[in-house]
């Protein structure tokens, strides 16, 4: 997802937020949300390193890749919610 579409996700976030049909999300919700994130890629990384076929590495990466994105994803929405 692009960061247009998540700007758009965010406005659109805001203004179910103003209408009473969302919730607030807080900071500390996305902060546990990214230590999740960081510890499953640190895992990712090291099952990576222990991986033997190129078949799984190929996988874990790509999973690895996924969660990479998450994480920035969730860091953005941390500093837009600063």
């Amino acid at each position: 997802m692009g960061l247009k579409k998540l700007a758009a996700k965010v406005e659109d976030y805001n203004a179910r937020l103003e209408s009473g049909k969302a919730s607030k999300i807080k900071p500390g919700h996305v902060e546990a949300v990214l230590q999740k994130l960081r510890a499953k890629s640190t895992e990712l990384e090291a099952e990576i390193a222990a991986a033997t076929s190129t078949d799984k590495k190929a996988r874990l990466q790509g999973k690895l890749a996924i969660a990479q994105t998450h994480i920035a994803r969730a860091e953005w929405l941390l500093e837009e919610l600063a």
